[in-house]
């Protein structure tokens, strides 16, 4: 089996270079990625890796990264002459981790699952564990660890019903590929469960809870909430809705609802933050097409302040925790289309109530948590949107309240990074003792 997986994608590695040169070409995107995928790093790249142990942590892209970041923090704190090596498989990811891990010695890009490139980085990195971050399988990396005798752990493991449902319809080549796991650490008893479904050893499998809980509510500050207030110039008190991680066909519905607002309340504000920030340019233009003004953030980075514009469009990555902090209400995206949710723990974090659509399949289960505190509130479409952020936005004080429960469930959820960090550090142990 594993050689017919070889088979299909060195065909499609073969079949997507055209395009991604095209999109290298008329774009600039995967400019910086491109390269190292194929193997191509910068031989100085390696010249820093120095420490010991040699940990190499994987995450994939920014959400990834969240999690992995108060892990590799952790990890600094128990071995402080250690080689830690951060790798993120998008140009996003990357320039998220270069923010949020400081305590990584190195960042480089994961490779393309291709036997040789992937063979020649493990010998470059010389990882003497390798941790994923969540559930990313790749069967020739996890093969070339084996035989190079590189214990593989992962840490925050999730499986979505979407990723299940792919991996158990072909359960009987996965069941294989995850022997050479040494240990997994799963979100919760639904993750474990969906793990073993799939083949994993039940005994190798633990629950230890969801990092990112640790990374959100460690950033949370008002001195944070400040500095992003005097930057955009919002004063305090001041009513805003933000619409984050918003996919395509969202923003329309979105602008409906802002306008339904501003019917009752004329001071509301809407910060709109696309999931994908190469469309911010599209949602500008949908924006304007609606009859509204609005300023993009690149635009008062340069200079300009935000006055008699009612909608900000965020057109930078790693500004949507920020930005959470001024709102009043929060719709997450991803949701009113098919798209399985998005991180609704973010907003949570700040101690705001989130609203959501129908498709909340990749975060069910931060969707029960905050629902059964009444923070997570529901939705079918754009007017039930509006009516229930009218009627919650007339009861400020039961706004608030939910908003606090919210706060208090992410805080009380902390401590994961630690247990993670530990399930990494009894493997290293245990390497040694054998």
């Amino acid at each position: 089996m594993l050689v017919l997986y070889n088979i299909l994608l060195t065909l499609a590695a073969a079949l997507a270079i055209p395009y991604y040169g095209a999109k290298i070409l008329f774009t600039g995107k995967y400019r910086h990625s491109m390269g190292p995928k194929f193997g191509f790093n910068r031989p100085d790249l390696f010249d820093g890796m120095r420490g010991a142990p040699r940990i190499w942590m994987h995450a994939v892209s920014v959400g990834e990264v969240t999690a992995a970041a108060p892990i590799m923090a952790a990890l600094r704190a128990d071995f402080p002459a250690a080689c830690l090596v951060l790798s993120t498989g998008t140009e996003t990811g990357q320039e998220m981790a270069r923010r949020l891990v400081p305590e990584a010695t190195a960042i480089i890009y994961f490779p393309l699952d291709l036997p040789h490139v992937v063979r020649k980085l493990i010998r470059l990195v010389r990882p003497d564990i390798f941790v994923l971050t969540e559930t990313e399988l790749w069967p020739n990396f996890l093969r070339a660890c084996r035989d190079q005798g590189i214990d593989v752990v992962m840490v925050n493991g999730r499986l979505s019903p979407r990723s299940f449902k792919k991996y158990y319809s072909t359960r009987f080549f996965w069941k294989e590929i995850l022997k050479d796991i040494y240990e997994m650490g799963v979100i919760s008893e639904i993750d474990a469960g969906r793990a073993r479904a799939i083949g994993m050893a039940p005994e190798k499998i633990r629950v230890l809870g969801n990092a990112k809980y640790d990374g959100l509510a460690a950033k949370v500050s008002p001195a944070l909430r400040e500095e992003t207030a005097r930057r955009l110039n919002m004063a305090a008190g001041e009513r805003v809705l933000v619409a984050g991680s918003t996919h395509e066909g969202e923003e329309t519905v979105i602008l409906e609802v802002f306008r339904k607002l501003l019917a009752v309340y004329p001071d509301f504000r809407l910060i709109l933050v696309p999931r994908h920030v190469e469309r911010a340019g599209e949602v500008t233009n949908l924006v304007r097409q609606a009859g509204f003004d609005g300023l993009a953030l690149t635009q008062i980075d340069q200079g300009r302040t935000m006055r008699d514009e009612k909608i900000l469009v965020v057109d930078s990555i790693g500004e949507l925790f920020k930005v959470y902090s001024l709102a009043t209400v929060v719709y997450c995206g991803g949701s009113l289309v098919p798209k399985g949710g998005q991180n609704i723990l973010e907003p949570a974090a700040w101690g705001k109530v989130v609203f959501y659509g129908p498709s909340m399949e990749d975060f069910r289960d931060e969707k029960i948590l905050l629902e059964a505190v009444g923070a997570g509130i529901p939705v079918n479409d754009g007017p039930e949107l509006a009516d229930k952020m009218l009627a919650l936005l007339q009861t400020p004080e039961m706004l608030a309240s939910k908003g606090q429960a919210a706060g208090q469930v992410v805080a009380a959820n902390r401590g994961a990074s630690q247990r993670y960090a530990a399930l990494i550090r009894n493997a290293l142990l245990n390497r040694h003792v054998q």
